[in-house]
């Protein structure tokens, strides 16, 4: 009996120990100095939509819980996910996709690498004990991913910005980190290198080995702790020598895709979001109807959906996403690639839709 009661004293002095030590950390930095201040969305003290936005409506809190508690969706896939294993790394010309779950996503563009929102933690969170959990494994080791020009981040909430990863992507490679404005802070604190933060507003670009990176609007919100929306959160326009790429980020739909779409359209392919919905959040994340939508608004060609299958984050069932999307693309008849987690896409002959994850709902 001693020896078990001194086994958990242990434990819980090693939770506490880490609480004090890592969780701070993982929090962030604190945005602050003259271009955050001057950015055109940064009003009475912090980041704000074009339009006025809800995150959570009047009773939302409320309707959440009877849904958790009571509303019966298969929020779980009900066997392994397949994946998709990493093969030698080729040559990078042309445009080659590689979706690793949830929004982490590798885009072979023109000669160019560049790495999406990767999270290769266990937990979206800042703890390594709670917090939602993958449904599925990483498909591809960090190390197998190989050499990236850029890590292009779209905002600071733990299931796109994590702190394990980037200090992994830090201490490996030298790529850049191109982010909105404020992430900056994170970086800084993770002890990424101040020249290889780069930090932009809306409509502000960098280029990274002949590819402009174009942070462009959405429709959000951010924070990683009590503090809200004192970092900027946007969707990137990939733009190459010959081929382009849109990546949403996390947004609602808005009346900006199309101006978007033509001034930096149109894209050879799209990565939208399309899962963690939920009628108590609809302003900032959006529906896969919506998403095809935007697909359109901004004049995609190969729509890939993305944040989805990885993390538990909504209350609808874990395959309805994907099954809305297929069905609203068919009646548009927009192409449309469904990878498996680590499966390499080659955007000028994707793969035939298959319904590999209908067997799993």
């Amino acid at each position: 009996m001693k020896k078990v009661t001194a086994a958990l004293l242990g434990v819980a002095a090693g939770a506490v120990a880490w609480a004090l030590r890592d969780l701070p950390v993982a929090l962030g930095g604190s945005p602050r100095g003259e271009r955050v201040r001057r950015s055109p969305q940064f009003r009475d003290g912090r980041f704000r939509n074009a339009a006025p936005t809800r995150t959570l409506p009047p009773g939302g809190a409320r309707d959440m819980a009877r849904e958790l508690l009571f509303g019966g969706q298969r929020r779980h896939p009900v066997g392994p996910v397949p994946l998709v294993p990493a093969v030698p790394a080729g040559t990078a010309d042309g445009l080659h996709i590689t979706w690793y779950g949830h929004a982490s996503t590798l885009i072979e563009i023109d000669g160019a690498r560049i790495l999406l929102d990767p999270v290769w933690s266990e937990r979206c969170s800042p703890s390594r004990a709670v917090g939602p959990k993958r449904l599925h494994p990483v498909p591809h080791a960090l190390s197998e991913v190989g050499p990236v020009d850029a890590v292009v981040i779209s905002h600071d909430h733990y299931d796109h910005l994590d702190l394990p990863t980037v200090r992994e992507l830090t201490r490996a490679g030298d790529a850049v980190f191109v982010v909105p404005l404020g992430i900056g802070a994170h970086l800084r604190r993770w002890r990424v290198p101040e020249e290889r933060i780069v930090e932009l507003d809306w409509d502000e670009s960098h280029e990274v080995a002949g590819i402009r990176l174009v942070a462009s609007p959405a429709q959000h919100f951010s924070g990683r702790g009590l503090r809200r929306d004192t970092t900027l959160w946007a969707s990137w326009a990939i733009v190459g020598p010959r081929h382009r790429v849109y990546y949403s980020g996390d947004t609602g739909y808005f009346d900006g895709y199309r101006k978007v779409g033509a001034e930096y359209g149109p894209f050879d392919a799209s990565l939208i979001q399309i899962g963690a919905y939920g009628p108590d959040w609809p302003d900032i994340h959006m529906t896969p109807e919506e998403g095809v939508a935007a697909h359109r608004d901004v004049r995609g060609g190969l729509l890939i959906p993305v944040h989805w299958a990885t993390f538990n984050l909504a209350f609808h069932d874990w395959a309805e996403p994907v099954d809305r999307v297929w069905r609203e693309a068919k009646a548009w008849e927009i192409p449309l690639a469904v990878p498996r987690p680590g499966e390499r896409i080659d955007v000028a002959d994707p793969p035939a839709v298959d319904g590999w994850w209908q067997a799993l709902a």
